[in-house]
């Protein structure tokens, strides 16, 4: 799956459709969704700076991979939290843990050749959980249909507005 496209279609679809049974989900915070989604791929930053540079600036073991795990997903999304308004903060980690979970349990579904997903809950555990293995990262048919349903619930929710007005 095209990563980031997919995963923010899947975090919008998501938040919209929790924006019908919750009023205060407003659009800003469908964005804060998606923004959260995007949180576990922050380990794609290696590809622009090295982790031994990191390293060597901080003073402090570092790897860009643990982005992509529950431990490190949180730490990112704590951070997030601090700079914003504190009395919007509840919600802020809220709307930006969803989005981080759906990336996760999503990669969590890839087809990978040990059968086995990846240590998405460490540091809790190093255990890899099992994947049923459904598409391979670099096929376009599940954006495809994230694509289509994204666009199903945006255009429901536009039905659902003209209805409330």
């Amino acid at each position: 799956m095209p990563d980031l496209l997919a995963h923010a279609l899947i975090a919008y679809t998501i938040a919209r459709l929790l924006s019908w049974r919750y009023d205060w989900l407003s659009s800003a915070s469908v964005t804060v969704v998606m923004a959260g989604a995007f949180i576990p791929d922050l380990m794609k930053m290696r590809l622009l700076i090295r982790s031994g540079t990191v390293e060597h600036l901080l003073g402090l073991p570092f790897s860009w991979s643990v982005f992509h795990t529950a431990g490190g997903t949180l730490v990112a999304i704590l951070i997030g939290v601090v700079i914003v308004d504190p009395n919007k903060r509840q919600r802020i980690f809220a709307l930006l843990s969803i989005g981080a979970a759906s990336h996760l349990l999503v990669d969590g579904l890839l087809l990978t050749p040990s059968g086995h997903s990846y240590a998405m809950f460490w540091p809790l555990t190093r255990y890899h959980p099992p994947t049923p293995g459904w598409y391979l990262s670099t096929q376009p048919g599940p954006t495809i249909v994230t694509l289509i349903v994204a666009m199903g619930i945006w255009l429901l929710t536009c039905i659902r507005r003209r209805k409330m007005s």
